[in-house]
């Protein structure tokens, strides 16, 4: 994550170790990869956009045992670097778009989605990995908390996000109070990729189908600077950095206080804005 607004972090944040239960093409750039088994026991569901780190077995599930107890550390990172490249694992930030709890004869269950980069070599480790995956194979994860702030309100809200954001919002939508207000912004790189996302009645999800040579973030960056701004709205704009910096810069020049906005940058665009 690059530059963000202050996160909620959670009390206890330990290394859970989980497995693959299913996976699901959901659409063209969209793989829902489904967790459970393991030590899912040990994890406190949060709402909102609950996030975490996820350590893939890229070179081999061996990894998995080398990382270290606070691996999403200063310290423990160095310490996870010295795990030999081919074994040490990819870690990569992740939302949780939805979770299960343990019911009858089924354990609980995390859905992860994953947005699908290319083919091939051109696929990043987690969207390759995401498409290779098969039950039964190992995950590591560390709970981080919540971007979303809900001390900082949850009747009206303005969501913002490209896709990579997308599980976040739905997360948000799926924990507000019914009473919610506002409006959900969220870009897709294809129609075929438009989602639904449950929402409280007041407030309107709006997907935002992009140009295929237009930069990620730029559409949605566009509708929220059509929108006023409203006293008493908690904003939340997540996704390539140029969005979430771009939109919180517009929206403190138009008189909303600092305080108000939640915002963080999920992944940096090499092609530039």
């Amino acid at each position: 994550m690059a530059r963000a607004s202050a996160l909620v972090k959670p009390e206890v944040q330990e290394l859970l170790h989980l497995t693959v239960v299913r996976t699901e093409r959901i659409a063209p750039h969209w793989m829902r990869v489904t967790l459970g088994g393991g030590e899912i026991d040990r994890f406190t569901f949060r709402g909102y956009d609950q996030w975490f780190r996820l350590f893939l077995p890229i070179g081999g599930e061996e990894g998995l045992d080398r990382i270290p107890a606070k691996a999403n550390g200063l310290l423990g990172y160095l310490r996870f670097l010295r795990i030999p490249e081919g074994v040490r694992p990819v870690m990569r930030n992740y939302t949780v778009r939805a979770y299960r709890a343990a019911f009858a004869d089924r354990g609980a269950e995390i859905d992860v989605d994953f947005v699908l980069h290319g083919d091939g070599d051109a696929a990043g480790p987690a969207s390759g990995w995401a498409e290779r995956t098969q039950p039964g194979e190992s995950v590591v994860i560390i709970d981080e908390g919540l971007g979303f702030n809900p001390a900082r309100g949850v009747e009206r809200v303005v969501l913002v996000a490209d896709e990579t954001g997308a599980p976040a919002v739905a997360g948000i939508c799926a924990s507000l109070p019914a009473s919610a207000t506002g409006i959900a912004i969220v870009e897709a790189p294809t129609a075929a990729d438009v989602l639904p996302i449950d929402a409280p009645a007041g407030v309107e999800v709006r997907w935002l189908v992009r140009e295929a040579d237009a930069a990620p973030g730029r559409s949605a960056l566009a509708e929220l600077e059509r929108l006023a701004p409203m006293a008493g709205t908690h904003y939340f704009i997540v996704g390539e950095q140029h969005l979430p910096t771009s939109a919180r810069r517009h929206l403190v020049a138009h008189g909303v206080d600092k305080a108000a906005i939640s915002f963080i940058g999920y992944w940096r665009s090499t092609t530039g804005h």
